[in-house]
């Protein structure tokens, strides 16, 4: 059906039938008027897997759903820095919501992993808006290349659980363009979801669900965003105020009352019914959409998908230490297997996004079928708490025995969920307990991490000689860590998020979670490696980092301008990279820009672009990066705009935030950028404008003309308000200092 078709349709509603479409029918699905053959469709959560719930549905994750397919969480997908397979994954998402008649799937989730401290940092991708926002983009691309829509969410600034539903985010202009809203930017601009999910928080002051600024001015008319906006469950506090805003659909249902509430509002007429019409007709296009790609024959291959998410998983590990290469692991091994993760793994966080699986993998019994001997087991810990002594001391023993340990360690699921917020980046006591002694009894040790968010590695890391980081890994997760410690798999990932040596170096430590309502983002633009980097801090292990098993190197790098001299455009940075090692494997090449020098607060480097290159041993390939002239952009606060500044930038190519292996210099041509001149400009700023300082400094006379040529006396007097120059200058009035910038402006 046509989009006029679906106007046509809200033309013959009733003033009650179009208002009944703007909220929910019940807790997953659409309201329907039958008569107009307008039926109902299912939302459900993903953003990982299809949860489709059989029973009335909760937003919590509390009861049961059908099994489907759970691929890593985001935590773990975007360490893969890989967005066709991220787009592979979002396909067969696509493929498994169709089977199971679901028309949009929530996610995928982009929110910026502001303080690793978020209790649901799981389900979001990256501290980067630049990677956030390109594996964004590739996750709804290929859920929808399957009919089925994506929610992008949470829109915006809901970076905490804490007072999730009512604290404000207040964030100064500049970071909440350039680092909270871009990742949304450009995953709309690029992949045009279906939908987007506005968040439950208010940001500087405004609840995003009634916040006409976001939902309507920069999402449709700054971005172009044409589809539908759906509150998150629960999210409306006023929901007239809210389809004002911009807000098309309410979920869950609230049983008619606030359909009621829209009905009044237009028939008082403090609601044109054309906003209620251009509503319906969004709600009316989206049902056609879904209605088109459903297929009640349709299934799904199981076992591919298994296969799929091992795949992705495998892929998606991070290597973070391997010294005198421990690993890979041969297969004739003497080891032993720590640790209860081994046997009872933690794949996924808890919350609206828990998947049951079609079937599990757990890391004991991979290793087993991996290794050629056998492998003894020693639990080491319980996950519920209980005492472990007995466990301790046997792990020990085994430890003692076996050439290498490998010792599961992780964030049991109470300390890390949805809906609240962590209270320390530390591993469970008795775990560290159970590490140090496994150290005493075994130096050969290969540590393997099952957490949502990052945890502190400070205490233990120099110790260690071999660290996996397996994040959340999905169903197939355990047969991934296996390949990975036996060479089946080369390890590929790399971090997506700075891994700090202390909670307290982190950039949001003194400004999380807020206090009485209010969350403060003092760090404003400095946020993951950017704040490190601006402080010269050191990590555990930097943004980008994750090693091989192959070696790679790094010539003959250059960059250069796609755009002519006088305009700009986008830049292209090559570098040749070779596999110097016996191992096929694959590389990340990251390129980081900065602006030496800059009239404005910039981090020392920025993300700009990337790309996953695989080679053969001996291998090398000429590889290119586009850095597209967009993103190399600020805001601009005295203009409201995005500006590129001219300039001569740097240009580091390196294996991660801190890993440079080269660094070149390009000049970028500026974008003209006119700030009219007020009484409230500085005099700094008006000698900037060489056209209008002439015009106003020889109408000031010998007063003008001793500050054009006293340096000291301009350096003093820099920062003075134009209008206040009267009270200086003998015969100059207020009203002939506007004069002058009128005409000033007038010649720009």
């Amino acid at each position: 059906m046509t989009d006029r078709s679906a106007t046509d349709i809200v033309a013959r509603l009733t003033l009650e039938e179009k208002a009944s479409l703007t909220s929910g029918f019940d807790f997953w699905h659409t309201e329907p008027v039958l008569r107009e053959h307008v039926p109902s469709i299912m939302f459900t959560d993903g953003p990982h897997g299809v949860r489709k719930q059989n029973t009335a549905g909760d937003h919590l994750g509390l009861d049961s759903a059908e099994p489907a397919t759970c691929f890593p969480p985001a935590v773990a997908l975007a360490c893969s820095f890989d967005p066709e397979l991220l787009t592979r994954v979002g396909a067969a998402l696509g493929v498994e919501a169709r089977a199971l008649g679901v028309g949009v799937l929530l996610g995928p989730g982009i929110n910026i992993k502001r303080s690793p401290l978020c209790g649901r940092n799981f389900e979001y991708l990256s501290e980067d808006p630049l990677l956030a926002g390109i594996l964004g983009a590739a996750i709804v691309d290929g859920i929808q290349s399957q009919g089925i829509g994506a929610s992008l969410k949470h829109f915006a600034a809901n970076n905490q659980e804490t007072d999730r539903m009512r604290v404000s985010a207040d964030i100064d202009p500049r970071p909440l363009r350039e680092i909270y809203l871009r990742a949304f930017r450009r995953v709309v601009q690029e992949a045009q979801p279906w939908t987007v999910m506005c968040s439950y928080n208010r940001i500087n002051g405004v609840y995003s669900s009634r916040n006409p600024w976001l939902l309507t001015d920069v999402l449709r008319g700054e971005w172009g965003f044409e589809g539908l906006v759906v509150s998150d469950w629960g999210a409306v506090d006023d929901r007239v105020a809210s389809l004002l805003a911009g807000l098309d659909l309410e979920m869950p249902s609230t049983g008619g009352r606030t359909d009621a509430e829209i009905v009044a509002a237009v028939k008082a007429g403090t609601v044109d019914e054309a906003v209620l019409d251009r509503a319906a007709t969004r709600v009316v296009e989206l049902v056609h959409k879904a209605v088109e790609a459903s297929d009640p024959d349709a299934t799904f291959d199981t076992d591919a998908h298994h296969a799929l998410a091992r795949e992705v998983a495998g892929q998606s590990v991070v290597l973070l230490r391997n010294e005198n290469d421990l690993l890979p692991l041969a297969a004739d091994t003497n080891l032993v297997v720590i640790g209860e993760l081994a046997r009872t793994p933690r794949y996924q966080g808890a919350g609206s996004s828990r998947i049951e699986p079609t079937r599990l993998d757990n890391a004991l019994d991979e290793i087993r079928s991996l290794s050629g001997r056998e492998v003894p087991f020693a639990a080491g810990y319980t996950l519920d708490g209980s005492d472990s002594t007995g466990l301790v001391n046997e792990a020990a023993t085994l430890a003692g025995e076996a050439d290498v340990a490998v010792v599961f360690l992780g964030v049991p699921p109470q300390f890390e969920s949805e809906g609240f917020d962590r209270d320390d980046l530390d591993l469970p006591v008795v775990q560290i307990a159970l590490l140090d002694a496994v150290l005493a009894a075994n130096q050969k040790v290969v540590v393997v991490l099952s957490n949502g968010g990052v945890v502190r590695l400070s205490g233990f890391a120099d110790r260690v000689p071999a660290i996996v980081e397996g994040w959340l890994l999905g169903q197939a997760g355990g047969g991934a860590v296996a390949d990975v410690l036996f060479g089946v798999v080369n390890p590929s990932g790399r971090l997506a998020e700075t891994i700090p040596i202390r909670l307290e170096d982190t950039p949001a430590h003194t400004n999380f979670p807020g206090e009485h309502g209010h969350v403060r983002y003092g760090e404003g633009l400095f946020v993951g490696y950017r704040w490190y980097d601006a402080r010269r801090l050191d990590v555990s292990f930097p943004f980008g980092h994750g090693l091989s098993y192959t070696t790679f190197e790094y010539s003959d790098a250059a960059a250069e301008s796609d755009g002519a001299a006088e305009t700009g455009g986008d830049l292209t940075v090559e570098v040749t990279v070779t596999n110097s090692g016996e191992r096929a494997g694959a590389e990340v090449v990251q390129v980081y820009v900065g602006v030496p020098g800059s009239a404005v607060t910039r981090a020392p480097r920025e993300l700009k672009g990337f790309t996953k290159v695989r080679l053969e041993p001996g291998e090398s390939r000429r590889v290119a990066v586009i850095v597209r002239r967009d993103d190399l952009t600020y805001w601009d606060t005295r203009v409201d705009s995005w500006v590129v500044e001219g300039g001569t930038y740097s240009i580091d190519i390196g294996a991660s935030s801190r890993a440079i292996r080269h660094s070149l210099a390009i000049d970028v041509k500026g974008d003209a950028v006119r700030v009219p001149l007020t009484m409230e400009s500085s005099l700094g700023e008006l000698f900037e404008n060489p056209v209008a300082a002439e015009i106003v400094l020889q109408a000031f006379g010998p007063t003008g003309g001793d500050l054009a040529i006293d340096e000291n006396a301009l350096k003093m007097a820099a920062s003075m308000p134009l209008g206040r120059i009267a009270g200086f200058a003998p015969g100059v009035t207020p009203e002939r200092i506007q004069q002058l910038l009128d005409v000033a402006n007038r010649q720009e």
